[in-house]
C-alpha cells in the first residue's frame, strides 16, 4: 500500500523529471522494462528496423566500419589508381589475388559492400538528423519549465534569506540571468532561466557536417576527372583525351567539359645528396614549365614540384616522377635517318634510376629497298660504375657517368595488326636477334658512341641523354566541400564537448515571519563540476539586490524527544544552507 509521503515524494520526482526535460534531442525510449511488446508485423518490423537505423548507436557502427573498410583501401594496390602494381600483385600473389578479387578489395571504394556502408550510413544519418531537428527548434521556440516544487531535491543549490520584497529579488534576478544570457522568465513564485543551446547546436552541426562530408566523397567521385602523362624535355602537353596515356573519370563526368589548358616541359631539376649515409636521397625535383589557359591564352611561367602541384582551370597537375630518355638517331641500309628523338627509360630501382626501355622503328629498310622493321631493347644507367665495379647497375641516380646498351632484332615489330601494344615492351613473337660471329649483337655506349647492325643494315648512335616527367591532371569538384565539412565537423565537436546545457530557477517568498527566502537552484544535462560553481557565482551576483538578512535569534532546545521535522516539510526551510 503506497503512503502519503510516498506519494509525495513520487510526485516530487516526476515534478524534478519535467524540470529536466527537453535537455536534450536524443530520443527516448519507449519501451518500458516490464511491458510486454505486441507482435510485429510487416510495418511493425519495418518501422522497428528504421528506428534502429536512424539510431546515433548504428550511425557509429556504419561510421566505424566504414573506417574499416578504408584501411584496404590504402594497403592493397587499388585498380583505379596503378593498374600495373595490381597486376604486379596478382603475379606475385597467385594465391591472394582471386580471393581479393572475390572481395573486391582491388577496388575497395567502388566495391559493393562499401558502396553499401557508405549509403547506409548517409540514410542513418539523414534519419537521425532531421527529427532532431525539428526537435531542437521547438525548444528555441519554447520556455524553460517552472521551478520544481522542491528545489532542494535539485543536484545543485543554495538558499538565504533576505529583508527585500520576493518581487524586487525575482525582478533583480532576471535581469542578472539576461544579462549573462540565459534566456529568463517569470513563473509564479520564481524566475526560470536556461542557457546552453550551443551545445545542441554543435552536435547537429557535427552530424549534418558528416553528411556533407559524404556529399563531397561522393560528387568527387562521381564528377571527377583523373589523367597522367609523360613529358619529356622540350615536349608538352594539352588538355584534351587523346593527348593522356591513362585517363579515368567519375560516371557523371563529360569528357567535353575538359578545360582549354596545356603546359610544356621547359627542363627538368633534380639535386642528390652526395655523402653521408644519406647518399642518393632526392634533395629537389622541380619541373620548370610554360602553361597556357584558354584557346587564345596568354603563356605564363611556372613551376611544379613534390607536393607543390600547378592550379590551372579548375584542375590541379601533380609531378608524380621523373626519369630519362637517351636520344637515338636510326640509319636503316639505305644511309636514311629513319628515326631521331628521345626514348623514354622506366625506372626499375628508384633509389639509382637503372632503367628499361625499347625503340621501335617500323619504317626502316634494307640496302636493297626490302622492308627491315628494327627494334631495340635494353637497359639505361645514369652512373655507371665501370668495369672493375662488378656491376651493370647504376651507382648514383644523377647524369655523372650515362651509358645505353642495346640488343638489336629485325623483322615484324607488330604495329601493323592492329591491336595496341605498349611502347614499353618489344614483342619479340615476329623478330629475329642479329646475330654476329655466333654472338647476339648488343653493345653499351656512352654518348655520341653509334653501334652498327650486321649485313649493312643500318646503325644506331646514342646521341644524349634529357628528363621526362610524368604529370597527374586531376578535376576534383569536392575537395573545397569536403574541406569545410571537415572544419566544420570540429567546430560542431568541440561545441558538443565543451558547452553544457542547464537550467537554474530562482524562487523568491515570503516566509512565516516576513522575511524572504531566496532559493538558488540548477540542473544540467549532465553531471558537471562547472554548475555548482556557476550557481555559487550567480548567487554572489545576486546579492547586492538581495543582501542576506540578519539572523533570527536562537530558539529554545527543544525536548530530546520532541517531534524532528520530516521529510515534507517547507522546502524554503533556510536551515537546509546551501551546498554544491
Amino acid at each position: 500500500m503506497t503512503t502519503k509521503n510516498d506519494a509525495a515524494r513520487d510526485a516530487d520526482d516526476a515534478d524534478v523529471g519535467a524540470a529536466g526535460s527537453q535537455l536534450s534531442t536524443a530520443p527516448e525510449e519507449e519501451a518500458s522494462e516490464g511491458v510486454s511488446l505486441p507482435s510485429l508485423g510487416p510495418i511493425g518490423w519495418a518501422r522497428w528496423f528504421w528506428r534502429q537505423l536512424t539510431s546515433m548507436r548504428v550511425a557509429l557502427i556504419l561510421l566505424f566500419l566504414l573506417s574499416l573498410g578504408a584501411i584496404p583501401g590504402s594497403l592493397v594496390p587499388q585498380t583505379s589508381i596503378d593498374p600495373t602494381k595490381v597486376e604486379q600483385f596478382r603475379a606475385d600473389h597467385t594465391t591472394l589475388a582471386p580471393l581479393y578479387d572475390k572481395l573486391g578489395l582491388f577496388h575497395v571504394y567502388s566495391s559493393v559492400w562499401f558502396s553499401a556502408i557508405y549509403l547506409l550510413l548517409f540514410i542513418s544519418l539523414i534519419g537521425c538528423i532531421v527529427p532532431r531537428t525539428w526537435q531542437f527548434v521547438g525548444q528555441l521556440r519554447s520556455r524553460p519549465p517552472g521551478a520544481p516544487r522542491r528545489l532542494t531535491r535539485l543536484p545543485a543549490y543554495t538558499t538565504w534569506r533576505t529583508d527585500r520584497a520576493p518581487d524586487e529579488v525575482l525582478g533583480a534576478a532576471q535581469r542578472m540571468l539576461k544579462k549573462r544570457r540565459f534566456r529568463a522568465h517569470t513563473v509564479g513564485d520564481a524566475v526560470a532561466a536556461e542557457k546552453g543551446f550551443l551545445r545542441e547546436v554543435g552536435n547537429l552541426v557535427f552530424h549534418v557536417s558528416l553528411i556533407v562530408i559524404l556529399v563531397a566523397v561522393a560528387v568527387g567521385s562521381l564528377w571527377k576527372s583523373e589523367g597522367g602523362k609523360l613529358v619529356v624535355e622540350g615536349d608538352g602537353f594539352a588538355n584534351s583525351l587523346t593527348q593522356y596515356d591513362n585517363f579515368k573519370s567519375g560516371a557523371f563526368y563529360d569528357t567535353d567539359d575538359l578545360e582549354p589548358f596545356g603546359f610544356s616541359l621547359k627542363s627538368f631539376d633534380a639535386s642528390y645528396e652526395r655523402t653521408g649515409p644519406q647518399k642518393g636521397t632526392p634533395r629537389e625535383f622541380r619541373a620548370n614549365i610554360s602553361y597556357f589557359q584558354g584557346a587564345d591564352g596568354q603563356e605564363h611561367q611556372g613551376k611544379i614540384e613534390v607536393n607543390h602541384p600547378l592550379e590551372i582551370a579548375d584542375s590541379k597537375v601533380f609531378l608524380l616522377s621523373h626519369g630519362y630518355a637517351p636520344v637515338v638517331e636510326v640509319t636503316d641500309g639505305r644511309g636514311k635517318q629513319v628515326y631521331s628523338g628521345a626514348v623514354p627509360f622506366l625506372p626499375q630501382d628508384m633509389q639509382n634510376y637503372t632503367s628499361t626501355g625499347v625503340v621501335k622503328v617500323p619504317n626502316a629498310r634494307t640496302a636493297d629497298g626490302k622492308r627491315n622493321q628494327l627494334g631495340f631493347s635494353g637497359f639505361f644507367v645514369p652512373t655507371y660504375g665501370g668495369k672493375g665495379s662488378g656491376s651493370m647497375f647504376s651507382t648514383f641516380p644523377a647524369l655523372d657517368n650515362p651509358r645505353l646498351t642495346l640488343t638489336a632484332y629485325h623483322g615484324d615489330l607488330g604495329v601493323d595488326s592492329g591491336l595496341p601494344q605498349s611502347v614499353y615492351q618489344l614483342e619479340k613473337k615476329n623478330l629475329k636477334q642479329y646475330q654476329q660471329d655466333g654472338r647476339a649483337v648488343a653493345q653499351m655506349m656512352q654518348p655520341g658512341e653509334t653501334m652498327k647492325l650486321p649485313g649493312g643494315d643500318g646503325s644506331i648512335k646514342f646521341v644524349g641523354v634529357k628528363q621526362w616527367a610524368t604529370f597527374q591532371v586531376s578535376h576534383q569538384p569536392g575537395n573545397g566541400l569536403a574541406l569545410i565539412g571537415a572544419v566544420a565537423v570540429l567546430l560542431g565537436l568541440a561545441g558538443s564537448l565543451f558547452i553544457q546545457r542547464r537550467r537554474v530557477w530562482v524562487r523568491a517568498v515570503r516566509g512565516a515571519d516576513g522575511v524572504t527566502v531566496v532559493e538558488l537552484a540548477g540542473l544540467g544535462r549532465s553531471e558537471s563540476a562547472r554548475l555548482p560553481e556557476e550557481l555559487a557565482d550567480l548567487a554572489e551576483a545576486l546579492g547586492p539586490d538581495a543582501p542576506p538578512a540578519a539572523e533570527p535569534p536562537p530558539t529554545p532546545t527543544e525536548p530530546e524527544n520532541a517531534a524532528k521535522p520530516s521529510d515534507s516539510a517547507d522546502p524554503a526551510d533556510p536551515s537546509e544552507g546551501a551546498r554544491a
